[in-house]
């Protein structure tokens, strides 16, 4: 035990005298919970790394703040007994002179003497009576712990042992006070961040696609523990100003379960199977300062009816059963209300239930001794803290999605704290729970299939060519969509210019290229240098043992009697493993040939010499060992980390300093918002145009926002049309750091909601009323929004006359000509602009400059889908593709007909393709590629498609010999007299001469509209849900 160790004297009194006061008071109301116990021994045995701590660990923890390893503590209602060692009751011995008299009994090296002091507890235990409390599943082992039972013996056979489990519970553990409570907020809170990062990371995943284990997410989960940034950053956690992230452990999981093998038990733990898009359960429990939380969701992907339906039963139960705990309740009564919903609204699924639904939770990740099911007498008290957790296992699935999804399971946990005649307290509440937060739909829903209408006995007197304009498309109402043949083919022929001149510019530019040493930055060696002189090593290198030099980022291993050092970037990993009585430590180093895949491209200075692939060293000092390897892979992960955020901020240019005006007051733009947002509260600022570029000045100017007109290379003024804000958008060409975020795209905007505006105090309200008043409203809503936009057009307006000499113009996005599309994560509305295409509303932003693009590519454009997607390819080939996905196929014409009027060449093809492949082969030998016929390999796939569609159309057309004999039958089968055969005749050869005009037939389906014979009723898509 180090020097670090502070008890705290106030809380440790404080709670024993808590304890030994209910003690004495249940002594006094005759002994119905510590059994008339003259005495209780709680003792702890050898350390073990354990998740969920048991009753003798807990009350160490509880009175100490610490375990003590073996050490006894004999407990009676006058004084406090305490059996250990010589250093540990150095710690102690602060305790001394408080409420409760302590007595230290030091144990040595003599056997003799430590047998005595046993047998000195014993004689203190026989004096108090003959009944001793003890725990009864009390698993602690080791040297100290067989001791102590072999003196105990000697008396056990006269003394009448008690379980005091449920009294250590109810006089000490189980309710809190308020630092304990405070503890366990925090570690509440941070379960929720914990959380969120966990769907951020699912929804990710499986919008991807992309297989990754249970495992695997959970170890990344796990990994986000050390992370002291990302806790940082959950501003809306509102954690403690002395929250301390290093106080943080699991106490359970982090586990993630789906595909249809569920175990909702604390003991579960994630498999190597991979997540499947279907019920996904996340459980873990956080520990923060000894104390423990625990939040689990459900979250379904794609559910159908039955599991909304079961799903929102369990959210009933659930709150049922929180609304049914507070102070006096008996355990076993809320679980069996929980039971009575079940059974009142679907019996079936109480076989399913879980069998408890909760327990106590503090320093024990679950107090067995307050377990909320059927049978527990035990009544809850305010201040306790809970875990409660309803679900239902193995539910079978009556419309499965797929063979994992036969069978589902269903888990809800909170944290929470018991309150006197009210509700309790929900520590986890921040984590959603309902079921539109916890579903995710992620699959397209498929339109139902029209029926087949009746084929009614065909005319054989309308001629083919007029059924083909007839039935070309279905409603009147659609003859306006039809393309015009003319500007189809022209834009046809367009696209073959467009393609031809790009095939010559790209033989042109690379005509000379010899694959991929063109434009293509070679991997270098680099070079670590620990230490230039021998007098920098660290001193403790003389003793010739393991050393680690964080400053230097070094590990000093010693070789052959020398001590030799390693720079961190030399190893690959460390590991640590126990044989017998040794720990082995097995450090493996970089080398060629290792790496699998994309991690063999590590650079050599001189691949053929010989290389130390790993070390292994062997010591009895286990623990020295572990520490050893722990702070390796911390070094290794730091040093990485710093590569990272050296490459990251590689493109970053200090910008020159802004020249403000000093002789007048600059032009400004007040009560705007900026994106991204500046550290601290979101306030209103200033937008102030100086010589040379603007500046953005919150109010108290503690940060400040520059950015130069040269750095700008496209300025966007939005108005609010269709949108919430009106902004100014600014695209940089090197990007800026505000704050510690890099960023290319700095925003300002103000919100034109009707909540930025005070309408009190407006007389005229009172006298009027209904539709005048709203029709009012209205009218002030349209001068508000032309107002802002008319303010912000004319400050971006300045700002370009400002910026003239850096070529800064206002563009302004074509809201008539934009889409819907998934450009990052969110569905959000693309608009065209003159120079650009843009998506200015949701962050992350996209601005894609036109003259940039090489080609571009629509995909999934096939019939019966109802949306496509569009690749951007670049002039720049090692930039990696741009794609917007989930595009309406409505929007198909208008995307086509915009990027033909751009000059960008586009192509159509039914699949995605695997672009990574295609441009690491275009890079590769882009000569070869255009030599190749460049993108024509696009434009063959559009037009082997357009080649089936006409080939498929052909196959309804009718032959003459067909017509001919479909007349002849119509004359022998005729049941018309002679004057309609012969109308019939006129109208057949009017029909063969081209079919009757488009106004006669409107006419006569006007009429037959009139007359009720036309029924035009079709089933409308469904709406997907969102």
């Amino acid at each position: 035990m180090g020097d670090e160790i502070r008890i705290d004297k106030q809380i440790f009194h404080d709670r024993l005298s808590r304890f030994i006061t209910a003690w004495k008071a249940d002594k006094r109301s005759g002994d119905a919970l510590f059994g008339g116990v003259g005495s209780i021994v709680v003792v702890m045995g050898k350390s073990e790394e354990l998740s969920a701590y048991q009753k003798n660990n807990a009350v160490h923890f509880w009175l100490l703040g610490y375990e003590f390893p073996a050490t006894l503590l004999l407990f009676t209602t006058e004084k406090l007994y305490i059996v250990t060692t010589a250093k540990k009751a150095k710690h102690l011995d602060s305790l001394k002179g408080g409420k409760t008299p302590i007595e230290f009994l030091v144990r040595g090296k003599d056997n003799e003497l430590n047998t005595k002091i046993f047998h000195q507890i014993t004689d203190v235990i026989k004096s108090l009576g003959n009944k001793v409390g003890l725990i009864a599943k009390d698993a602690s082992s080791g040297p100290f712990i067989d001791e102590w039972k072999k003196a105990y013996e000697s008396i056990s056979d006269s003394m009448q042992e008690v379980d005091i489990s449920t009294a250590l519970s109810a006089g000490a553990l189980a309710v809190k006070d308020e630092n304990e409570l405070r503890a366990m907020r925090n570690s509440s809170k941070a379960c929720v961040g914990i959380m969120k990062f966990f769907v951020e990371e699912m929804s990710e995943i499986l919008d991807q696609e992309l297989k990754v284990t249970h495992k695997a997410l959970s170890d990344r989960v796990d990994g986000k523990l050390d992370d002291s940034g990302f806790f940082k950053s959950m501003v809306d956690l509102k954690l403690t100003g002395d929250f301390d992230n290093t106080q943080l452990d699991w106490c359970y999981g982090p586990i993630v379960q789906s595909g249809g093998k569920y175990d909702l038990r604390l003991t579960a733990a994630p498999d190597d199977n991979n997540l499947h898009a279907g019920a996904i359960i996340a459980a873990f429990g956080l520990r923060y300062k000894s104390y423990c939380s625990i939040l689990a969701r459900t979250y379904l992907v794609d559910p159908n009816k039955p599991q909304e339906s079961v799903y929102k039963l369990l959210l009933t139960v659930h709150e049922v059963v929180l609304k049914e705990i507070r102070d006096g309740v008996l355990a076993k009564d809320v679980y069996n209300k929980a039971i009575s919903i079940i059974k009142s609204k679907k019996p079936d699924l109480e076989k399913h239930f879980v069998k408890s639904v909760g327990g106590g939770i503090g320093i024990e990740t679950r107090d067995s001794t307050l377990v909320i099911n059927s049978k527990n007498p035990r009544a809850l008290r305010d201040g306790m803290t809970l875990v409660i957790s309803t679900g239902f296992n193995d539910v079978k699935n009556p419309e499965p999605q797929d063979r994992k999804s036969g069978t589902y399971s269903l888990l809800l946990s909170d944290t929470i704290r018991v309150q006197r005649g009210d509700d309790p307290i929900l520590f986890t509440g921040k984590a959603a729970s309902d079921l539109e937060s916890t579903s995710f739909f992620f699959k397209e829903e498929e339109e139902e299939p029209a029926p087949k209408p009746i084929q009614k006995k065909r005319d054989s007197r309308i001629g083919a060519v007029a059924a083909k304009n007839i039935t070309q498309k279905k409603l009147r109402g659609d003859r306006g969509a039809q393309l015009d043949a003319g500007v189809e083919a022209k834009r046809r022929e367009h696209q073959k210019e467009l393609a031809k001149k790009k095939q010559e510019e790209g033989m042109e530019k690379f005509a000379k290229a010899k694959g991929v040493q063109n434009n293509t930055a070679q991997k270098q060696f680099k070079r670590f240098e620990s230490y230039k002189r021998d007098n920098q090593f660290p001193s403790k290198v003389k003793e010739l043992m393991i050393v680690m030099d964080l400053k230097n980022s070094t590990i000093v291993l010693p070789i052959m009697g020398r001590p030799v050092p390693f720079h961190i970037n030399t190893i690959k990993n460390a590991s640590q493993n126990e044989e017998g009585d040794y720990s082995y430590l097995r450090i493996n180093f970089l080398s060629p040939g290792q790496g699998v895949g994309r991690k063999d491209d590590q650079p050599f200075e001189d691949p053929t010499a010989q290389f130390v692939r790993s070390l292994t060293f062997r010591s009895k000092d286990g623990d020295r060992m572990h520490d050893i390897s722990t702070q390796i892979s911390d070094m290794k992960k730091s040093a990485v980390r710093k590569e990272q955020e050296k490459k990251e901020l590689e493109d970053v240019v200090e910008q020159d300093k802004l020249v403000e005006i000093r002789n007048r007051r600059p032009q400004r733009l007040s009560d705007v918002f900026v994106r991204p947002a500046l550290d601290g509260k979101r306030t209103a600022g200033e937008v102030e145009i100086h010589q040379n570029g603007l500046r953005y000045a919150p109010p108290r100017h503690e940060q400040r926002i520059d950015i130069l007109f040269s750095n700008v290379k496209h300025l966007f003024f939005q108005p609010c049309q269709g949108e919430l804000i009106v902004l100014i958008h600014v695209h940089l060409i090197n990007p800026i750091m505000i704050g510690k975020k890099k960023t290319k795209d700095v925003q300002f905007y103000r919100e034109a909601t009707d909540i930025q505006f005070d309408e009190t105090g407006n007389r005229k309200r009172k006298y009027r009323y209904g539709d005048e008043e709203e029709f009012e409203a209205e009218q002030e809503e349209r001068k508000r929004r032309a107002q802002l936009d008319k303010e912000f057009k004319t400050f971006a307006e300045k700002v370009s006359e400002a910026g003239r000499s850096e070529n800064v113009d206002v563009d302004i996005p074509f809201r008539e000509l934009g889409f819907n599309g998934v450009p990052n994560r969110a569905n959000v509305y693309c608009q065209p602009s003159t120079d650009c295409l843009v998506q200015l509303t949701e962050p992350p932003f996209t601005v894609i400059t036109l003259e940039e693009i090489e080609i571009a590519h629509l995909e999934r454009v096939q019939f019966g889908l109802k949306n496509f997607d569009m690749v951007l390819v670049f002039k720049d080939f090692h930039r990696p593709v741009f794609h917007i996905n989930t595009i309406p196929v409505e929007s198909l014409e208008g995307v086509k007909e915009w990027l033909d009027s751009v000059n960008i060449p586009f192509s159509e093809g039914p699949l995605n393709l695997n672009w990574p492949t295609i441009m690491k082969t275009i890079t590769s030998d882009p000569h070869a590629f255009f030599a190749d016929g460049g993108w024509s390999f696009l434009s063959a796939e559009s037009d082997d498609e357009q080649d089936d569609e006409e080939e498929e159309e052909s196959a309804f057309e009718m032959s003459d010999s067909e017509l001919a004999a479909s007349d002849e039958s119509s004359d022998d089968d005729s049941e018309f007299d002679e004057d309609a055969s012969a109308e019939s005749a006129g109208a057949s050869e009017e029909s063969e001469s081209g079919g009757e005009d488009w106004d006669v037939l409107e006419k006569k389906a006007a009429r037959k509209d009139r007359d009720g014979e036309l029924d035009d009723d079709e089933e409308k898509p469904k709406k997907k849900r969102r």
